[in-house]
């Protein structure tokens, strides 16, 4: 407690006396009315006026502008709050369409006239997110491929076109530089403490979006382009991110009392704790999100500079340097090689770290701090199971970190819950985990082959021609001798030595396989590009059995109504008897990629020589999976070729785990 309560800033005091000091040096009062006309446009020239620049290169000089542009910001700001909301919304509401969020600029309207510090905060970043996201649309009027990356977006070509350099120049002083007030970057990686940030600067932002507005209008008007608006990301597969129990008001009350004694709370940052746990008793799930990341960002950058005894990361770096953000506290290793003691000292290092890693940093999970600070969701439809999630996990990391004085508060049986949620999380957007899935889902498809409807037999037998398949004894054999070869490596109660592959078997075996918890935390290079072949094996066989369902659902329609070609005929019937075939086979492979996942650590660290034959080994049955897809797609429905391909596929299967190179790989 003693060294949350302790600190006054996590701003460096360089950054602090640009934030703080900086744009209040020069104490003239500006006119208002030199930067707005009398219809209410912005007078950009005015404005860009005060952007001073080095005589060394003429780069943006970002001491002297701040200084010289914040008699101009005090102005505006005291003109916003000269103004009914009926003003504003006539002056200055069409000015924000082009943004596509022009409720949020009213609303960062309505903050300003109260100038409360915590709500100022969050109306900058709720601004910052919907003004980076409408200038990345203007960008692709210009170009493709919008940069990630804010400081990217202001520094570019496509964006100076539209709206002139000297403009550009004017925003990076705000936000986009680290040379600048970098506004969004402080506020969003919890830096900044609410009193930090002074309002001026969200009135001036606020303003400057307005100018944008008009000039992008001119701008459309002279080319005749139209905006158009990148639709929303919408959160997918919200079921494998429920996590913890819903949350009710007593939990909630419960944690407004952890609060004030949790040693994971910065005290000079408790006014944003407070407001997000009422946004979220409020039902404003975005708000109460946006203002909670950066306070778990700052809660586990005190905790990693205290383990990792590095004090002076808890402060913003300068812009020489990289700022200690959640990519490198959740890291193995520290910048200097040393191991990182973060997840140590987290009571469930795994279970935290796996957290984090699901919902801010995998690339196939939400990704919930990338998509709000870019602006990718919308605000007013952000989803409450989400928010839940956030704020359940944020619940129990206060009580990890709280006095012993407050065990009748962790052990409340709302709070107890949460905690065992949190003691057995494992990982759902890892890519070991998202195999798993995808493992059990291409089960599932092939285990609806069984309900295929198939022609009688009798029709069968009037179709002369139809020669017997003499692979038919060889695969039989073959998939005999390899799964015997299984057996070994498979779990007594999950398969039969009869018919190792069976479907009911089969299922139960990867279910079983599925269920072993396997390390994802800090996964090698070699680790993941294994999996990240397992996976494309796993997409092929999906297919295949996807193809499979939908012909033989057509083709049979067809053949009751008699409305086949003697030639389709034929061909239908040889898809029926490669079905029974290709089924085994599928899920003879789906067990190897399981039998491998469960041993993918080990697998990794053999020698070089045997680790590149066995990723040659993996890429040949990829290519035969692929092969797969095109033989049985609608468009080619090749059964013989496929049926060759299968032979192909087992003897390859085959030779390799008699030369020892996969099956010596394998652990039960």
């Amino acid at each position: 407690m003693a060294l949350s309560n302790s600190v006054t800033t996590c701003l460096s005091q360089p950054v602090h006396y640009v934030i703080c000091k900086l744009g209040f040096e020069e104490k003239h009062t500006y006119d208002i009315n030199n930067i707005l006309s009398g219809n209410g446009e912005v007078c950009w020239q005015a404005v860009t006026e005060h952007v001073c620049y080095l005589e060394s290169d003429q780069s943006v000089d970002y001491v002297k502008s701040i200084r010289s542009l914040g008699p101009i910001c005090e102005s505006v700001n005291l003109h916003f709050k000269s103004l009914t909301k009926e003003q504003f919304v006539i002056q200055y509401a069409s000015w924000f369409h082009w943004t596509n969020c022009t409720e949020v600029f009213l609303e960062v309207f309505d903050v300003l006239q109260h100038a409360q510090a915590t709500e100022v905060a969050l109306g900058l970043m709720k601004l910052t997110s919907c003004l980076e996201r409408a200038l990345g649309d203007v960008y692709l009027l210009k170009g493709n491929d919008c940069p990630f990356l804010l400081r990217d977006l202001l520094a570019s070509e496509q964006l100076a076109v539209v709206f002139g350099q000297s403009v550009m120049n004017v925003l990076r002083i705000f936000i986009g530089s680290p040379h600048g007030l970098n506004l969004r970057n402080v506020l969003w990686h919890g830096f900044a403490s609410p009193q930090e940030i002074p309002a001026k600067y969200c009135a001036m932002l606020l303003f400057l979006t307005a100018g944008l507005g008009q000039l992008l209008q001119t701008y459309l008007l002279q080319t005749k382009c139209i905006l158009v608006h990148r639709p929303y990301v919408i959160f997918a597969r919200l079921e494998d991110l429920d996590v913890f129990p819903d949350l009710k008001n007593e939990t909630i009350s419960i944690a407004e009392e952890l609060l004030k004694l949790s040693s994971f709370v910065l005290k000079i940052m408790l006014p944003f704790w407070i407001s997000a746990l009422t946004a979220f008793k409020q039902s404003r799930y975005a708000d109460s999100v946006i203002l909670l990341l950066p306070q778990l960002e700052a809660g586990l950058r005190l905790l990693f500079t205290t383990t990792n005894k590095c004090p002076n990361r808890l402060l913003t770096a300068e812009s020489s340097a990289l700022y200690t953000t959640f990519d490198e506290m959740l890291a193995k290793h520290l910048d200097n090689e040393e191991v990182n003691q973060l997840p140590a000292a987290l009571e469930e290092p795994a279970m935290a770290s796996e957290f984090l890693w699901d919902f801010l940093n995998h690339q196939e999970g939400p990704r919930i701090r990338d998509r709000l600070s870019h602006g990718e969701v919308n605000l007013e439809a952000f989803p409450r199971k989400v928010a839940n999630q956030i704020v359940a996990f944020a619940i129990t990391l206060l009580c990890r970190f709280s006095d012993e004085d407050m065990f009748s508060l962790k052990e409340h049986m709302v709070i107890k819950p949460l905690m065992n949620c949190a003691s057995c999380y494992q990982s759902q957007f890892h890519p070991i985990s998202l195999l798993k899935q995808q493992v059990l889902e291409c089960m599932k498809s092939i285990h609806l082959w069984s309900e295929l409807p198939t022609v009688p037999e009798e029709q069968v037998q009037t179709i002369k021609g139809l020669e017997e398949n003499h692979e038919a004894s060889t695969l039989i054999f073959m998939l005999s001798e390899i799964t015997s070869q299984l057996l070994q490596y498979m779990p007594q109660n999950c398969c039969s030595s009869d018919d190792p592959v069976n479907g009911v078997l089969t299922e139960r075996l990867l279910i079983g396989l599925c269920d072993r918890r396997i390390c994802t935390l800090y996964s090698p290079r070699p680790v993941l590009e294994v999996v990240a072949i397992l996976r494309k094996i796993s997409t092929q066989c999906h297919q295949v059995s996807e193809q499979v369902i939908a012909s033989a659902e057509v083709r049979y329609t067809q053949w009751m109504n008699k409305t086949l070609r003697s030639r389709q005929r034929h061909n239908y019937l040889r898809m029926l008897n490669s079905i029974k075939f290709l089924s085994p086979v599928l899920r003879l492979i789906l067990i190897l990629i399981t039998l491998e996942l469960v041993s993918v650590h080990s697998v990794c660290k053999k020698n070089p020589f045997d680790y590149q034959q066995y990723l040659k080994f993996l890429k040949s049955v990829l290519q035969y999976t692929e092969n797969l897809v095109t033989y049985t797609s609608p468009e080619k429905n090749k059964w013989d070729e496929a049926m060759e391909l299968i032979n192909k596929t087992l003897i390859k299967i085959r030779k390799i785990s008699d030369r020892k190179l996969m099956l010596m790989h394998l652990t039960t």
